[in-house]
């Protein structure tokens, strides 16, 4: 797969491309060394990996080089990559698995729980996009789904709240804040500081979740800020990295 969207973007190339790949801030020296050797089996002259919230960063517009701290919470489908960031590197990050994909676990669980119905992937998905949140709303809504009934094992209609969403979806959305908490005790006293006054950073696509900055922001104190282009922060961080090399030399991997 990875072969065939090389050879898509780059077309019949006389030289091999360089790629840079990124990848969450916890994984082990074995699982970059598969990234590497499938990337370069794959056709890659050389081969960078970049830490998923450092890219996160740079495509948010953030001037990462800068001795200043600056703190990334990257909500993607399957991981969320919590790093705060200084002179162009990561000073203390983590790496949970809740993320998109655990949402959407969480809701089937919810609605085959509470109503005895089972749901599939896809309807947990537009429940979470379209009445999802993690954080009390203004004026409660609803929306009507179809799903299987456990008991007759028959075609069933239900109407959901996004009340009801809120219990479904706040016990992974406190993973999260607690993981942010964790962080934070581990940042030096100076960078926690930068932190307070600029505020905290939130990218990917799990971040749109109705609520999330809300509830964050609520349980830390400090100001959150959805970046913009959100979904696309760590593609554009990725490319802009590439073209920049000669000043992440040290911070990426080869």
């Amino acid at each position: 797969m990875l072969k065939h969207f090389i050879n898509k973007v780059c077309g019949k190339f006389i030289f091999a491309p360089r790629i840079m790949i990124c990848i969450p801030s916890q994984v082990t020296e074995v699982e970059k060394k598969a990234v590497i050797d499938a990337a370069s089996q794959a056709g890659a002259r050389k081969v960078y990996l970049i830490e998923e919230p450092i890219a996160a960063a740079i495509g948010a517009g953030i001037d990462i080089s800068k001795p200043c701290g600056n703190m990334v919470v990257d909500i993607g489908g399957g991981t969320t990559d919590i790093a705060v960031i200084s002179l162009g590197g990561s000073v203390v990050s983590t790496s949970l698995k809740v993320a998109g994909d655990k949402f959407d676990e969480y809701i089937v669980k919810y609605i085959k729980k509470k109503h005895n119905v089972i749901i599939g992937e896809r309807t947990a998905e537009e429940l979470k996009v379209n009445i999802g949140c993690v954080f009390p709303k203004i004026q409660d809504t609803e929306m009507e789904i179809r799903g299987r009934d456990l008991g007759t094992g028959l075609p069933r209609t239900l109407t959901i709240r996004s009340s009801e969403m809120l219990e479904a979806l706040i016990e992974p959305a406190m993973m999260i804040v607690d993981s942010v908490h964790s962080v934070l005790e581990r940042t030096p006293p100076e960078l926690a500081a930068d932190i307070s006054d600029k505020g905290i950073y939130m990218t990917g696509g799990g971040c749109l979740l109705d609520g999330l900055d809300k509830l964050l922001q609520e349980k830390t104190g400090i100001n959150v800020m959805i970046a913009q282009d959100t979904v696309s922060c760590v593609a554009l961080g990725t490319g802009k990295a590439l073209d920049n090399l000669d000043a992440l030399e040290g911070k990426t991997r080869r």
